[in-house]
């Protein structure tokens, strides 16, 4: 038996959790460097082997996998720390990138500015070559221009090189030619083709799509083989696995090929752990609250399935890969509260982060933070943060909430409330965006809170929707990356199907066929078992959006298989829509296959009954007042022990704080039950 880590890099901290072969789960939390975010990396597994009385070598040796979120790819994205990028395109579609799709992100806002295209229009260079939509060659290739164009961007010194040709998704034989007449001419340079990253309609989003993986591309690859290094040279000979934005995990060699698709690495971590605590038992119905020091995931998981989406945006990129339904705020634990310009009390987007953190790191921070209000509220134990590793200063706390409670003409105590409340409140509007927005009634959820901030704020957000349960988990300050261990190999594959009309069912079948060989030949290093689903996007003829619908379970020899498609679409848009027009046109524009190796799955950590606990003690903290609560320590608690706030629970690495009327239970599967009374009250 070996160990198994997860590995979740965060804005504020890097988690780790190792699953040991007894059965036990050990969780760590170092500080995150943005610098490099390997020596973060090696540093959480330290601690972890710390915990296990081994050294790192050791804990090492004896791993067999290691599972990987990184914000790598994002941070370039939105930092603008992109490799700079080379793009060869069709002659006379060198704008599309500008063009966008004619609309702009925000189309009502008149002073909005273009967005910048991650490749200026210097490097988007024009080669001779046409194909027709249905991939005939109307103009060849033209090996002059293209030479001339390659020497352009040898000239221009650039990173990488991003080739996309207009419909090259119906036929990939001018791209795959120029990315070798590119590899040939300029060794060592990222080399990536639109028909192998998106092989589907829809000039921008392929070229988009194409663009961002060009320019986190050399990001990725350097980060990446310098962990892997590292973990090598430490004593690590085990496979490292990187999650990717749709859920699943996949080699070095395939993130780094497909880089664009660690864009939302980190927040997928949470998303699959929901939906291994959902198939454990604790709903169907889940939407997973993931609170940070820098932002807050929301994302919706549905008879124990997430949504995927083909419409991404980070930073300026436009990403259409298949990723999981996220919607991120800049709102976590180092959120700075400051004076919006009309003089109200604002909270984030921006951050403290790790360096200098909040002021109550005492790290040369000043600014008032999330976390500086939660400390000054009393709600966090300064001696215990992060077990008794990091002290924090509740003084600097004050005085950076005192500078803000001044420019408020509030007392500390009450400007600290207010930025506890105004970032429950956009935390809130996120979870709104994610379900009511879309026809999804919150209140028949479970909030599913974790995060290293959420427990603080998970049961005024949830009064504030309506919802009476909240849980939260053992595990709940490195949720992420223990759902890293409860991940799949995955490989999603996707092929546009001809012109609209009638659903052509050979020409489907012929598709499915070459996808499902190309997974099963990009999993062949892989000696588990292989699993595929099917799907497409479907739509009316006269819509201008396609839904997702499933395809699994059908007979595929069928004599009316078109039939079947058409009634499946049907159905599920009725089910997403209420309503069906079973007398319109049905299109199928895209077909996905999902390449799925199956890993071993780590059950949530359970506890062995044991006699309820008392209050380790008593604190002062404000709920509109202040007031004497009992503090449990979370570890120690009774199964199924009964407590009602106002209290606070709390961990080395988790604080909850239970408001009148909430009542929590400890579930022997191994997270806290709250059940939230009155869901109409207002939070304090």
């Amino acid at each position: 038996m070996t160990y198994i880590i997860g590995i979740d890099v965060g804005g504020t901290f890097t988690d780790v959790v190792v699953a040991a072969p007894a059965g036990q789960t050990i969780i760590a939390k170092a500080t995150t460097t943005p610098a490099d975010q390997s020596d973060g990396v090696l540093d959480g597994i330290a601690l972890a082997a710390q915990r296990l009385g081994l050294t790192a070598g050791d804990l090492l040796h004896a791993t067999s996998r290691i599972l990987h979120g990184t914000t790598v790819a994002t941070n370039a994205l939105l930092e603008g720390k992109a490799a700079q990028v080379g793009m060869l395109t069709t002659e006379g579609h060198r704008d599309v990138m500008e063009m966008r799709e004619g609309l702009k992100p925000d189309r009502y806002n008149l002073r909005m500015t273009p967005p910048a295209p991650l490749v200026p229009r210097r490097l988007r260079l024009a080669v001779r070559e046409r194909l027709r939509a249905d991939g005939t060659v109307e103009v060849p290739l033209d090996a002059g221009s293209l030479d001339r164009a390659i020497a352009a961007l040898a000239e221009a010194g650039v990173q990488s090189v991003a080739i996309c040709f207009l419909h090259a998704w119906r036929n990939p034989g001018h791209e795959r030619h120029a990315a070798a007449a590119v590899r040939g001419r300029l060794p060592g340079v990222y080399v990536t083709t639109s028909s192998d990253v998106l092989p589907q309609i829809k000039e921008f989003e392929r070229f988009s799509t194409t663009v961002a993986n060009a320019a986190v591309g050399p990001v990725i690859q350097h980060y990446l083989d310098r962990l892997q290094s590292r973990l090598v040279d430490a004593g690590y000979h085990g496979e490292l696995l990187v999650i990717l934005s749709h859920g699943g995990v996949a080699s070095v060699a395939e993130a780094t090929r497909l880089a664009a698709g660690t864009a939302l690495s980190g927040p997928a971590g949470g998303v699959a752990a929901a939906v291994a605590l959902s198939r454990a038992g604790l709903a169907r119905d889940v939407i997973g609250f993931d609170m940070g020091g820098t932002s807050t995931d929301i994302a919706v998981v549905r008879d124990g399935q997430p949504t995927l989406s083909g419409d991404k945006v980070v930073g300026n990129a436009r990403i259409a890969l298949p990723s999981l339904d996220i919607v991120t705020l800049g709102a976590g634990g180092g959120s700075i509260g400051k004076l919006d310009p009309a003089g109200l009390l604002a909270v984030g987007p921006e951050s403290a982060g790790a360096d200098p953190g909040p002021a109550c790191y005492g790290q040369g921070g000043t600014a008032a933070s999330v976390t500086d209000a939660n400390l000054v509220l009393g709600y966090l134990d300064p001696a215990n943060f992060l077990g008794g590793r990091r002290m924090l200063d509740l003084g600097a706390a004050t005085v950076a909430v005192g500078k803000l409670a001044a420019a408020l003409g509030l007392d500390v105590a009450d400007a600290a409330g207010g930025i506890h409340r105004v970032v429950n409140g956009r935390m809130a509007d996120a979870v709104r965006v994610a379900t009511v927005r879309r026809g999804v009634d919150p209140r028949r959820f479970t909030l599913l809170a974790f995060g290293g901030a959420a427990g603080l704020h998970v049961t005024a957000v949830a009064a504030e929707l309506g919802m009476t349960r909240v849980a939260i988990p053992l595990a709940a300050s490195v949720l992420s990356a223990w759902g890293m261990l409860n991940t799949d190999l995955r490989v999603e594959l996707s092929r546009s199907q001809g012109q609209a009309g009638a659903i052509d069912v050979d020409d489907l079948k012929a598709a499915f066929v070459t996808m499902e060989q190309e997974g099963r030949a990009r999993l062949a290093w892989f000696n588990g078992e292989v699993t595929l689903r099917r799907s497409a996007d479907m739509r009316y003829g006269e819509q201008v959006f396609e839904i997702a619908v499933p395809l699994d379970d059908l007979d595929w020899n069928a004599v009316d298989l078109d039939e079947t498609l058409a009634e499946r679409f049907h159905a599920t848009h009725e089910a997403l829509y209420t309503y069906a027009l079973r007398d319109q046109e049905v299109v199928l524009v895209n077909a996905h296959l999902s390449a799925i190796g199956q890993l071993p799955q780590i059950e949530p950590a359970g506890l062995e009954p044991r006699c309820a606990a008392m209050p380790k003690g008593q604190r002062r903290v404000y709920l509109g007042r202040w007031t004497e609560v009992p503090v449990f320590d979370l570890l120690t608690l009774g199964v199924d022990q009964a407590i009602t706030g106002p209290a606070v629970i709390e961990s080395d690495t988790t604080t909850v704080l239970l408001r009148a009327d909430d009542t929590a239970r400890f579930d022997a599967r191994g997270w806290l039950d709250i059940s939230v009374i009155d869901p109409h009250r207002s939070p304090a």
